[in-house]
């Protein structure tokens, strides 16, 4: 499918979406990129969705407004756990779950920042399953998941930037006897689920962040069966 809009509280939000060859009606998710933005990373990992049999949106949080501005505002709701871009959260799962050809289940996936926004959907009505990869944690972790979806989440035991995440996640997501599964991966970096092109490439090789395929291969096996568990159920 070409790039759509649907609407928000904060207006008009581009998009990608994909769709399932197979016959509907199909589970929805919502695919949350990176700071880097919706780009052809992102879009590829909807058309995988789409592939398994999902009707896959991915919104661009960037364009709600200017880019410099949308970025600086998403990094704020990020941080607060309210604002326009968790508001684009709630319009896209709408859209979804509005859909006929939807079956009204609806999940959640993100990347890096995007992780942190399913983690901030996660208690959220209306979403079914929140997938969070190198996710930043909320504030207050422990009384932030009351009531919460199920939660699946992968970090990289070499990231340094989230170190002792993956703990914290699941002692928060215990206390609050929210269904989950999260790992941490001793070999694997940040961004470990992505393959970066270009200076981005070389940069990764240089850093360590980046793809790592032994843990990205596992995470997609445990995060494919845990949303089929929950949204194809």
């Amino acid at each position: 499918m070409p790039d759509l809009t649907f609407e928000a509280v904060p207006g008009r939000v581009r998009a990608y979406a994909a769709e399932p060859a197979t016959r509907p009606p199909w589970p929805g998710v919502v695919v949350i990129h990176e700071a880097l933005g919706l780009n052809d990373d992102i879009r590829a990992k909807a058309d995988r969705f789409a592939a398994r049999g999902y009707l896959a949106l991915a919104p661009d949080l960037f364009s709600i407004g200017r880019k410099p501005l949308c970025i600086v505002s998403a990094m704020r709701s990020l941080f607060k756990g309210a604002g326009a871009a968790v508001d684009v959260l709630d319009g896209a799962r709408a859209e979804l779950a509005g859909r006929p050809d939807c079956s009204g289940k609806v999940g959640i996936i993100g990347f890096c920042m995007g992780g942190g926004f399913a983690l901030l959907a996660a208690p959220r009505p209306g979403f079914d399953a929140s997938a969070a990869n190198y996710a930043q944690l909320p504030r207050e972790p422990a009384g932030f998941f009351r009531g919460a979806c199920p939660v699946v989440a992968s970090y990289g035991g070499k990231d340094r930037m989230l170190k002792g995440a993956a703990a914290k996640l699941e002692a928060a997501l215990s206390a609050n006897g929210v269904e989950h599964d999260v790992k941490e991966y001793a070999d694997a970096s940040h961004s470990f689920l992505t393959t970066y092109d270009g200076a981005l490439g070389a940069l990764s090789r240089v850093s360590g962040i980046g793809h790592h395929a032994p843990s990205a291969d596992d995470a997609w096996r445990r995060i494919d069966a845990f949303l089929d568990r929950q949204l194809k159920a």
